[in-house]
């Protein structure tokens, strides 16, 4: 078992150090996939129930659930390296997460010009869902 170390602050901003094993970020991995896609695909059913962008192949919960698993293991992946590479790995990963999720909303905001039953409200949802899995990701990973 690897017991790299992270850089931690407390409340009174004292720095220390805490270990981060590989199966404990794996388990954490697998926990913020859990919350991420039971969390998107009750979206999708509440904004298939509501009617919003029927027809709209993305709002659907066979590409969502392993879609979003993979988002997260790819964050948990991320995570992993720079507790290995870094002195300040949440932070780092924080700062990452950001920037992928901003740039992770370029290709819903590009279906509303490709697919006829892209919507506006249909790429909120989408957008929503990135966030949620951002969201999982840096919660139970850092």
């Amino acid at each position: 078992m690897n017991t790299d170390t992270s850089t931690t602050v407390d409340a009174a901003g004292a720095i220390g150090s805490e270990r981060i094993g590989t199966g404990s970020i794996a388990r954490r991995g697998a926990i913020a996939a859990a919350v991420a896609a039971v969390a998107n695909v009750v979206l999708v059913l509440a904004a298939t129930a509501a009617g919003v962008a029927p027809g709209f192949r993305p709002l659907n919960p066979f590409p969502v659930l392993p879609l979003t698993v993979l988002g997260v293991a790819a964050a948990t992946a991320v995570y992993w390296l720079l507790v290995r590479r870094t002195s300040t790995p949440d932070r780092t990963f924080l700062r990452l997460a950001s920037v992928a999720l901003v740039v992770s909303f370029l290709p819903d905001v590009a279906l509303l010009a490709g697919d006829p039953a892209a919507t506006g409200p249909g790429v909120a949802v989408l957008m929503v869902m990135h966030v949620v899995a951002a969201a999982a990701s840096v919660a139970v990973l850092t």
